[in-house]
């Protein structure tokens, strides 16, 4: 393919250099003329492990070269990729200015151009950059409208200093967002040879899945360092400790407990984040990560219960309030946190689980339930018809599998809050979901 990069710092020059190397005729752009003529010369703009004996080589080879020209470079491509840089703000917001700049002399080109083109943005942005400043941008220069007379991709990519070329030829997956089908086949053509999982979506969704890999990235660190400061106070090895927790790939490791939804609960995690916690200020060791645990936590039950109160019913039903499905174990269950609430102002329960029987629970749950919480005894059903009978606002408290049929169930006048994902589907008039 022809392609044409705009911005050969350091995403820019890897990404022209492997595009070329791969046999795609390539052309970079840049305003400073000193990085045009190192391209053109066959030397590298930027330090990376390989990237300067690629882009000799492809340079020899006429697969790519560099110019100052955006016009050049647009009629002469049939793919455009943005990878300028998007500096912090003092504040922390995000300067787009250089972004906007591209995109005008882009579409300024493409006003002048027959035939569909792509412009595909590299360059890390905040969901909602796409659609109300690069898209504008193109289209108030070009005098064209995005998805129709040319195409508009998202493609965050996940290069790492120091191994930038190793990870483009091998990366963890390949994101594209797409305003329309035909703009992501064009795209989705120049990673064919890639050997990694293919995601198509939003570009909103794509803009977000960068930012949520780096912020990830970054809060594993504070958390490892953490743990090492908490070890070394204790005379432990903090490497040996994360060596353990990293074998783990059942569960430390891995998709599980990274599904949004609801608080956690139960008999261990709130207790043993507590304990460490406190454990961290008898010695004296600050963890501003693992402090903010438990205030998190406390935020999701804050935003379930606004949720629900949103909807202007006092007739409520939940379904499920043990802390997760599968088990009757009612201790630290956020949803008995919500069932205090809800009742302390006044609105009118039903609850159903059908793993909470109270004269089949003993020792600890038969005590907590007669003794603690003997109030919201009163208030449970035997079945989900009885719940379905007396509530305007259904709320699905745990993920039981008799659950998921309920929202077939419902009248035209109810509503369901979804905690757990019940059903996979967006929210709307009728489904309510707290993370989706």
């Amino acid at each position: 393919m022809d392609i044409s990069i705009f911005g050969l710092g350091y995403v820019g020059a890897v990404s022209a250099g492997c595009l070329a190397n791969e046999g795609h005729r390539v052309i970079g752009v840049d305003p400073f003329r000193a990085k045009v003529d190192l391209i053109n010369q066959g030397q590298t703009p930027v330090i990376e492990k390989d990237i300067g004996e690629i882009i000799a080589r492809t340079v020899d080879e006429k697969l790519l070269r560099a110019t100052q020209d955006v016009e050049d470079a647009v009629q002469n491509s049939e793919i455009s990729l943005i990878c300028v840089g998007t500096p912090s703000q003092p504040n922390g917001s995000l300067d787009l200015r250089y972004v906007v700049k591209v995109c005008e002399e882009i579409g300024a080109a493409l006003r002048n151009k027959d035939g569909f083109h792509v412009v595909v943005a590299r360059s890390t942005m905040l969901p909602g950059s796409m659609r109300n400043t690069v898209i504008p941008a193109l289209e108030q220069a070009s005098g064209k409208v995005a998805g129709q007379d040319f195409g508009v991709c998202n493609n965050p990519e996940f290069l790492r200093e120091g191994t930038a070329v190793y990870d483009y030829r091998n990366p963890p997956k390949t994101v594209i967002g797409e305003i329309d089908e035909h703009s992501g086949d064009v795209l989705a053509g120049i990673y064919k040879e890639l050997q990694a999982p293919l995601i198509r979506t939003s570009v909103e969704t794509a803009e977000l899945v960068k930012y949520t890999d780096n912020v990830w990235h970054a809060l594993k660190v504070g958390f490892a360092n953490e743990i090492g400061n908490i070890s070394k106070s204790l005379g432990l090895d903090g490497h040996a400790v994360m060596d353990i927790f990293c074998q783990d790939t059942k569960l430390n490791l891995s998709p599980y407990y990274l599904k949004p939804g609801f608080a956690f609960g139960g008999s261990c995690l709130p207790k043993d984040v507590r304990a460490l916690t406190y454990k961290a200020k008898s010695l004296d060791v600050k963890t501003p990560i693992l402090d903010a645990i438990m205030p998190s936590n406390h935020l999701q039950v804050e935003r379930a219960l606004q949720m629900i109160m949103s909807h202007q019913s006092k007739n409520i039903g939940i379904l499920g309030f043990s802390f997760k499905a599968g088990t009757d174990d009612l201790r630290e269950s956020p949803m008995v946190e919500v069932i205090e609430r809800l009742l302390g102002k006044g609105y009118n329960i039903r609850i159903y689980d059908n793993n909470v029987h109270i004269a089949s629970l003993v020792g600890a749950n038969r005590d907590y339930i007669l003794h603690q919480i003997p109030h919201i005894s009163e208030m449970m059903v035997s079945s989900i018809d009885e719940v379905l009978a007396h509530a305007e606002t259904i709320v699905i408290g745990n993920g039981a599998a008799e659950f998921s049929s309920v929202p077939d169930r419902i009248r035209n006048s109810q509503v369901i809050v979804d905690l757990v994902r019940i059903r996979d589907r967006p929210s709307d008039s009728t489904y309510d979901g707290i993370c989706w």
